[in-house]
């Protein structure tokens, strides 16, 4: 796989096993579909194009609540951080690129409830 390497959080594990108790075992055909869509052909191309993706820190922001939260997280990446999400028919992918590396860091069918973002940078 030419570009970038890939990594997937134990989030985005969990996410993915989520998804499949979301979805039921009567739609088994969907979850797979899944799959194989997210690793035959978007994990490799997020790898080689890290920038498909929509630019996550660029939405806007109205309530005071969510830019103090926005804050904290800008706070907690790298200068060279490259926060991005990326839709794939009903699901939101959240991704990272660090460096030579993509962090696969949550996937949520469209239904779900949102990302939950302070469990990925914890308080130290």
């Amino acid at each position: 796989m030419a570009g970038k390497q890939p990594a997937f959080t134990e989030n985005f594990t969990q996410n993915l096993t989520n998804i499949k108790t979301f979805l039921g075992p009567e739609r088994k055909g969907l979850f797979q579909r899944l799959l194989d869509r997210l690793f035959d052909q978007v994990v490799p191309t997020l790898c080689r194009f890290p920038q498909a993706g929509r630019r996550f820190l660029s939405h806007r922001v109205r309530s005071k609540e969510s830019k103090a939260i926005l804050a904290k997280l800008r706070d907690r990446l790298e200068a060279s951080d490259d926060l991005r999400e990326f839709i794939m028919e009903d699901y939101l992918l959240l991704y990272l690129v660090r460096g030579d590396t993509i962090v696969f860091l949550s996937i949520k069918h469209h239904r779900q409830l949102s990302f939950d973002l302070g469990r990925f940078w914890q308080e130290a």
